[in-house]
């Protein structure tokens, strides 16, 4: 790669970006003295196409950092897999403009995660198309890909013996959490967390290290449309009981929506299900009246489908650091933090796309890393949409067209990823990936957890179904008080139209089950599952050499 390339958020131009995150204001540590600093931090944030996402996760970074100073070197890595060349260009030069303020950021572009790609002897590269994809497409190729692609860029910057730690979020989180407050929500920067992982690392065996995330769920909509229309449901029951014009009374105290208490299916792991409605929360302030919380409410109903949860909200709860380290098996791919050694564990079936990669991967981990593999108690805020906007800049899988929302693609990639996670977590008490399982037992993992998943797909579907057309009937009740207030008619077109994209996403006739449901297909995407979890063992192989795997100098 040229010169051009290694210019992209740095003044210097006469070595590579690797070598700029590795430099330091200060001469090289001793061996000796690295023991007793604190670790160096790079923090990697994939993006696509979320240029105002990415500019809040970067300034609360920033504001972080201000808040709580840190004694080590922190720098920022932005592996771009947007498809818009004005949001790549937004993107770069949002890391200008951080390394200008003293935060050193690097914008991975596409074409320097190429050469990264192609750096690689091509023996590699053809064992590896289903961990880094290849050659190309470069945009919008999933957040797996890219993130095993940085794993690529990362693992250079070890050549000089420094102890860092690479974490990685996504570009919908920023580094604060969120609290329940007496008038609603607070978002403070309430965790030192730069310092509290520091010391996770120093202090315990930790290898790998996950957080979680507070404020919107961490799953996607296809998963929470269930618990969401008992909600609903409820909200309105209650409303239809009460004066329009008398004060609002929903501002009670706030549930914390922890332990997968937004899935539909929380039973699948382990989690006992949510058994009663949940009561929403008005987050208006200001006196106001039933009406106008109705209208608050209505407004935001088309977020859920960004995957929103108005109703269900995770909220930060202090617990000594420590004593909230524990053993892990879920990857939240959102926020995990790794040492150098941990970067030989990349996202595994990559190339399918499919979610719950991170779950997956936390599975295998487990098995091998035992006691180094953890998990503890600090979350990241997590906001599925912009404000200015009402939803995310982008999400792969759903498809808008005016008020018309489609996650068939969304769910499928749902369905088949929690086929695949739970296929895993069966092979992985039989000794996989290190017991050499044959393909037939790979084979028959995969058929019988397909089998049960769509036995309880099919149940949930129906009981969706049914509650979709309860709440449309109890909405469309001519003698209900909202129909009568010419003032909310703007609020029943909100809540016509999310009705509509209910069934039409999760009704009877829904494309999303349709998908799912195709023996054709069901067969197609087992087959890919049973050939990647196959190949899995020399992928491993293989990307052990691609870490090894120094090149020339001049490719980093």
């Amino acid at each position: 790669m040229g010169s051009r390339k290694w210019e992209v958020g740095s003044g210097k131009r006469d070595e590579p970006p690797c070598a700029q995150l590795a430099s330091a204001h200060s001469p090289l540590p001793t061996p000796h003295s690295l023991i007793s600093l604190p670790h160096d931090f790079v923090i990697v944030i994939p993006v696509a196409d979320r240029p105002q996402h990415l500019a809040d996760c970067l300034a609360s970074l920033a504001e972080l950092m201000r808040r709580h100073p840190y004694g080590g070197r922190v720098s920022v890595l932005i592996a771009d897999d947007s498809r818009e060349p004005g949001n790549i260009d937004r993107h770069r030069a949002l890391a200008e403009v951080h390394t200008r303020e003293g935060l050193q950021t690097h914008h991975l572009d596409q074409a320097e995660q190429r050469a990264l790609v192609e750096a690689l002897p091509p023996e590699l590269r053809a064992r590896l198309a289903g961990v880094i994809g290849d050659t190309q497409t470069f945009h919008h190729k999933g957040a797996s890909l890219t993130r095993n692609i940085a794993y690529l860029w990362l693992r250079r910057l070890q050549q000089d013996g420094r102890r860092r730690l690479f974490w990685f979020i996504d570009s919908d989180q920023e580094f604060r959490v969120n609290v329940e407050a007496a008038e609603g929500e607070t978002q403070p920067y309430a965790i030192d967390y730069l310092r509290a992982l520091d010391r996770i690392f120093r202090e315990t065996p930790t290898r790998i290290l996950t957080g979680k995330v507070v404020g919107d769920p961490p799953v996607s909509p296809a998963v929470m449309a269930g618990h969401f229309l008992d909600d609903v449901l409820a909200f309105l029951i209650d409303l239809a009981a009460l004066a329009p014009q008398a004060a609002c009374t929903f501002h009670g105290a706030a549930r914390h929506a922890g332990d997968a208490a937004y899935h539909d299916m929380a039973e699948l792991f382990g989690f006992k299900p949510a058994a009663d409605a949940w009561r929403l929360r008005c987050p208006l302030a200001g006196a106001h009246d039933h009406a106008a919380c109705l209208a608050g409410f209505a407004a935001r109903l088309s977020r859920f489908f960004d995957g929103e949860h108005p109703t269900r909200r995770g909220y930060y709860r202090p617990a000594d650091l420590l004593v909230s380290v524990q053993p892990a098996r879920t990857v939240y791919t959102g926020n995990y933090v790794l040492d150098a050694q941990g970067l030989d564990h990349f996202i595994p079936f990559a190339a399918l796309k499919l979610r719950m990669a991170g779950p997956t991967l936390g599975r295998i981990i487990r098995a091998e890393l035992g006691a180094a593999f953890v998990s503890a108690n600090l979350p990241m805020l997590h906001k599925r949409t912009v404000e200015a906007i009402g939803r995310s800049e982008f999400r792969p899988g759903i498809e808008r067209a005016s008020h018309r929302v489609d996650l068939s693609a969304e769910f499928e990639r749902q369905y088949f990823g929690d086929v695949m996670l739970f296929a895993m977590e069966r092979l992985t008490e039989q000794g996989y990936p290190g017991a050499g399982l044959s393909e037939p037992v790979i084979a028959r993992a995969v058929e019988e957890t397909e089998a049960r998943i769509h036995g309880k797909y099919l149940a949930k579907h129906a009981e969706i179904a049914r509650k979709i057309e309860r709440l449309d009937a109890l909405f469309a009740d001519t003698g209900r008080w909202w129909h009568a207030d010419p003032s909310l008619a703007e609020a029943r077109g909100h809540f016509r139209r999310f009705i509509d994209n209910l069934r039409r996403n999760f009704g009877d006739a829904a494309r999303a089950w349709q998908r799912v449901d195709a023996d054709g297909h069901r067969r197609q995407r087992k087959a890919e599952i049973i050939e990647a979890m196959g190949r899995y063992p020399d992928e491993r192989e293989a990307w052990r050499q691609a870490m090894q795997w120094r090149g020339s100098s001049a490719e980093c």
